[in-house]
């Protein structure tokens, strides 16, 4: 698998490419599943699910396949309600009745690993299949908040007032992502992705007390490669290498040879095309492309991506273009 020998520094003729939301609204084949179920019943029907994370393998020439799921859907194993309208909708926790959880319950999700199973024995066999989850301090914040937020007040309001409270419903949250992330490997995961969305809206000093060993924790000893991403975080690469992933994704914010240069150039990196870029056209996505290329520069470990999720209005040719770009195929 390209992944893999990418994620192992393994010297590839180019880099393999995948990107972010790649199963989703962008995608005519999509939208007309989508017309028939919501979003939620789409995740807990595993046939479903995985004919929407196949999707845009069948059409494109990607290396991996990114099981259609949410980060908010475990949450359902540890006893809490997600709607989502269209974001993730619930009723708002304490620190304290975060802390208290408990331990996940993978049977309660089981859905997702009978998506990956399905999705696995479909794929071809040099695609891999990454499974993901979302860090624990990101899971705070919405569970504290009840929905999104510009600010996640709640959530900083917690760390600075409970800070022990704090580390301790963190640390619980990390151990029952550790559990969910292993339930999805030993569905068929090759790959498995911690999304940390909202570690950006920390200070370093606390990203390191609070979010680092929540991170750290979810990630520990598992049994394939990790990746870790927490976009909007310039501030934080200079000891993101710390959370102990294989690879970790950059958004667009700093061209990638100088975010690679602050993580570290032992470790694998993915990235980091804007997705804006994906709403213009073939030439300019050509030029984009090849100036990533170019800060890689050849380096063994890069792994093509977008800075964030592909936006829905991406018109398909572009996503086409992006890759025949990647593997260095003149239009």
């Amino acid at each position: 698998m390209k992944l893999l020998a990418a994620l192992a520094h393994e010297p590839l003729d180019h880099p393999p490419v995948w990107f972010m939301r790649q199963a989703g609204r962008y995608l005519p084949e999509y939208r007309e599943l989508r017309s028939r179920y919501s979003f939620r019943e789409a995740i807990r029907r595993p046939g479903v699910a995985a004919e929407i994370t196949l999707q845009p393998v069948r059409r494109f020439d990607l290396d991996a396949a990114i099981v259609f799921s949410d980060i908010m859907t475990p949450l359902e194993g540890l006893g809490v309600d997600v709607e989502f309208a269209p974001g993730p909708q619930l009723e708002p926790m304490t620190i304290e009745a975060v802390a208290n959880l408990g331990d996940l319950a993978p049977e309660a999700v089981g859905f997702v690993a009978d998506a990956i199973d399905l999705v696995r024995r479909d794929l071809p066999a040099d695609r891999a299949v990454i499974g993901f989850a979302g860090a624990p301090i990101t899971l705070a914040a919405y569970l504290l908040e009840g929905g999104g937020s510009k600010t996640f007040l709640q959530l900083r309001r917690a760390l600075s007032g409970a800070p022990e409270t704090s580390l301790a419903a963190l640390t619980s949250l990390g151990r029952s992502m550790r559990t969910y992330l292993a339930s999805q490997i030993d569905a068929g995961a090759d790959v498995v992705m911690l999304f940390d969305s909202w570690a950006g809206i920390l200070s370093r000093d606390e990203w390191q007390r609070f979010a680092l060993p929540a991170a750290r924790a979810a990630l520990d000893g598992l049994a394939v490669p990790t990746i870790y991403f927490a976009p909007h975080a310039p501030h934080l690469l200079d000891s993101v290498a710390a959370v102990g992933a294989d690879a970790y994704g950059i958004d667009w914010r700093l061209p990638l040879d100088e975010a690679w240069s602050r993580i570290g150039y032992d470790h694998a990196i993915q990235g980091n095309l804007d997705p804006a870029v994906l709403l213009t056209d073939p030439t300019t996505i050509r030029s984009a492309v090849e100036r990533i290329l170019d800060e890689a520069a050849g380096r063994p470990g890069h792994v093509f991506n977008l800075g964030h999720g592909i936006d829905r209005t991406t018109p398909v040719d572009n996503v086409a273009a992006m890759i025949a770009a990647v593997r260095g195929e003149r239009p």
